[in-house]
């Protein structure tokens, strides 16, 4: 062999490698970013989601009219006056 084949051998084989480097090292990099947003995904979805006030105190009426619904729904039904009903309306108190 000659010196130049030599010389062209160990020049293409450090190119090669050099391409290779330089493509894993972008990989890398594009592996990192991902999991940088996996971490603040996960991050995101132990987080608590932000409650608005006005979402806050809709929360809150609903609260009480379910409390109020259960408390008539726990009470003894009071006597309807069938007197005072509509003719024919006798049948729906019942």
């Amino acid at each position: 062999m000659t010196q130049e084949s030599v010389s062209f051998r160990i020049t293409r084989s450090t190119e090669d490698l050099a391409q290779t480097i330089h493509a894993l090292s972008h990989r890398l990099v594009r592996l990192e970013q991902r999991f940088s947003a996996l971490e603040l995904a996960v991050s995101n979805l132990d987080a608590p989601p932000e409650i608005s006030a006005a979402e806050l105190g809709s929360l809150e009426s609903v609260e009480r009219l379910l409390n109020d619904c259960r408390s008539l729904l726990g009470s003894d039904p009071t006597p309807i006056d069938s007197a005072a009903l509509a003719p024919g309306a006798e049948s729906f108190a019942a």
